[in-house]
């Protein structure tokens, strides 16, 4: 298999080139990320926020708005921009969240666009006013930005977020005199507690009535000279209205990075904290994963069953597609959302407190051994949600040729989907380190990572540079509730979407698929068919014995692959399904335990893999890691990095996961 040139300039090329959205030359033809919010009207002023990574942007865009964008505390959350409709007592706004960027000088796609739309666009076509949002603690920073845009004339309203923890290193703040010494609105928030947001409404209408103002900047050519004029600004604009006072000799967050960044203490410490949000994802989530998978098979099935036959409805095809498919398939996925809300509610915490920056910080040095910068760790650890986003964010590296690697490295990290189906087989072949087998896969996804990191860096990319890691890394705080529970929400409402779109497309394919016989000895939809017989079952017969070698040469085990391959979560409906239609039922009581389905997974890896069941589920669930990602992640990296590397991606891909679960398979039953 060969590998499309690194510095081609192939399908794709231009993408990573120019804006990392699909939006025009002006904000009409903007297509920007869903937030569930409806637009505002046309004519609408139009608002762009931004400021730095971790300045509360995107934090203050879903206090204004409503909506519930991701946060985080890393750079490149918002790798894409939001909008919605921001309305206040007389009238909307359009408002704008644009990636998250330090200053206007562009060093990446995303940092590109926010200065082509907002400085480099005509001034009719910029937005009416910027609100840049200021990290009080790092004040100085935060107002390099608005010297930028004040030097090519903009309506700007500057926010002071996070002027408790300037307070708390000893640092005071006057609005009012930094409001006077810049020449613009200024307006103190907590975009966390929801304080202070009608003063921004106040600042916008006073900002939108008046002219937009130019500030006075040196008039020299030279690049250094201008960045000394805006220093000179801001050091003269911060003595008028910033105290120093007494700040403690060592804060809380100095001392806990003496261990969170510690070159040895500091990977252990991450390790540990992610083994116990898995521990704590299955072991609190499983009494309720029962309860609610056990009303779909129990009386959920039998109202429905009953309505059926009142309605005169309740023939082989109606009940299998709607018991023992939708209800079935799509009921023991949706028993995942407790376990999926409580890793995300666990990962939202960690998120909002500010640990996980330092994850960053701690994986710099294996980010580099691979040749690819620290913040390369920011796509990777989104992948760990989800790929598709993971993929958009590579947008945050300066460099192509590390876009590409980390976009061909995104899908070997275990995303949510892959999540559930671990939890369920480590269940059922480990009830009693469900935890840790879930925790080791993840390891393995890390370290699956890292070699095929090296790999692409020793044949691909070995004259590759590495850029210096530079990352904000926010003091420590108490998560909020209502923030931990606004991101919580959010990523479980994508789950419930898979669940209820993709899943039951699938669902009602595969119900399709096995109800369609073989031969003309049957009907469609005939409940005397055995699965077997059906198209479904010759296709997975077909593709059964390639995984031979690796343990699990079974249909019904190898069908769910096929499946997999539109969503991962499908691999446990298609399970659900056939064990459903194959009426596993009606094994005798001693052959059951409480669960069925876990019953008959049980058996089906015991025989496929000749009396090495663990052996086989491993390598099962390692060929789940490594294989071809869904659809949604093939598409994504298509838009990202073109056709051919797409293309290359799969091959490696499905090559890289056969070979690794034969070995895993032959080298495990040695032992099991």
């Amino acid at each position: 298999m060969s590998a499309p040139t690194p510095n081609a300039t192939g399908s794709g090329a231009e993408e990573l080139a120019i804006a990392p959205t699909p939006c025009g030359n002006d904000f009409a033809t903007c297509k920007c990320s869903d937030t569930g919010l409806k637009i505002a009207p046309k004519d609408s002023p139009i608002i762009g926020l931004i400021g730095a990574p971790n300045s509360g942007k995107s934090t203050l865009f879903n206090g204004l708005t409503g909506a519930r964008v991701q946060m985080g505390n890393w750079p490149g959350t918002s790798v894409e921009i939001a909008r919605g409709a921001w309305t206040i007592s007389t009238r909307t706004f359009d408002l704008i969240d644009f990636p998250g960027a330090y200053s206007l000088d562009a060093h990446s796609p995303d940092e590109a666009f926010t200065r082509a739309m907002i400085v480099e666009a005509a001034p009719e076509d910029r937005p009416d006013v910027v609100i840049v949002a200021v990290d009080s603690a790092s004040l100085e920073r935060g107002l390099y930005m608005v010297a930028q845009l004040l030097e090519s004339r903009h309506r700007v309203v500057v926010v002071i977020t996070k002027d408790d923890v300037a307070r708390a290193a000893g640092q005071e703040l006057d609005a009012a005199s930094l409001e006077q010494a810049i020449g613009c609105p200024v307006v103190v928030v907590d975009p966390r507690h929801r304080k202070g947001l009608e003063q921004v409404e106040e600042a916008v209408e006073v900002a939108l009535a008046r002219e937009p103002w130019r500030r006075k900047a040196s008039a020299s050519q030279d690049e250094f000279e201008l960045i000394d004029d805006r220093y000179a600004w801001i050091e003269n604009a911060t003595e008028q209205a910033v105290t120093l006072g007494q700040a403690p000799a060592s804060s809380v967050t100095e001392k806990i990075d003496r261990v969170a960044l510690h070159p040895v203490a500091g990977p252990l410490l991450f390790l540990a904290v992610m083994w116990l949000v898995f521990q704590i994802t299955t072991t609190v989530a499983a009494p309720i994963q029962d309860l609610v998978s056990g009303f779909f098979e129990g009386p959920l099935s039998d109202w429905t069953r009953s309505l059926l036959g009142l309605l005169h409805l309740d023939t082989p095809l109606v009940t299998g597609l709607l018991i023992d498919g939708l209800f079935v398939g799509v009921g023991t996925v949706l028993s995942f959302a407790p376990l999926m809300a409580l890793m995300f509610l666990c990962l939202a915490v960690l998120e909002d407190s500010g640990y996980m920056a330092r994850a960053a910080v701690v994986t710099d040095r294996v980010m580099k051994a691979i040749g690819l910068p620290g913040k390369a760790f920011i796509p990777i650890v989104v992948g760990f949600g989800c790929n598709v986003p993971a993929i958009a964010s590579t947008r945050v590296l300066a460099q192509r040729d590390h876009r590409i690697m980390t976009a061909l490295l995104v899908p070997f990290a275990s995303c949510s989907a892959r999540l559930t189906v671990y939890a369920m087989l480590a269940a059922t072949f480990f009830p009693g380190a469900s935890g840790t087998v879930v925790f080791a896969m993840y390891l393995i996804s890390i370290g699956l990572i890292v070699a095929m990191g090296w790999v692409f860096r020793k044949l691909l990319w070995r004259t590759m540079g590495t850029e210096a890691l530079v990352i904000d890394l926010p003091v420590y705080q108490l998560p909020g509730l209502r923030l931990a529970a606004s991101v919580t929400w959010t990523r479980v409402k994508g789950f419930l979407k898979t669940a209820g779109g993709i899943i039951v497309v699938c669902v009602a394919a595969v119900f399709a698929l096995q109800s369609t016989p073989m031969t003309t000895e049957y009907s469609f939809a005939d409940e005397n068919l055995p699965v077997s017989e059906s198209v479904y079952g010759e296709i997975s017969q077909a593709v059964s014995p390639v995984f031979a070698p690796a343990g699990f040469d079974s249909w019904s085990i190898t069908g769910t692959l096929v499946t997999g391959f539109i969503a991962k979560e499908a691999v446990i409906s298609t399970w659900a399904q056939t064990y459903a239609l194959d009426d596993v039922s009606e094994q005798s009581a001693a052959e059951q335990s409480v669960s069925p389905l876990a019953d008959a997974i049980r058996a089906d890896f015991h025989g496929a893999s000749g009396g090495h069941p663990i052996a086989a589920i491993w390598a099962f669930m390692v060929f789940l890691l490594a294989y071809t990602p869904c659809v949604a992640t093939l598409a994504a990296l298509k838009r990202e990095i073109g056709w051919r590397w797409t293309g290359f991606a799969v091959g490696v891909e499905l090559v890289t996961a056969w070979v690794l679960a034969v070995a895993v398979f032959n080298l495990l039953r040695i032992w099991f």
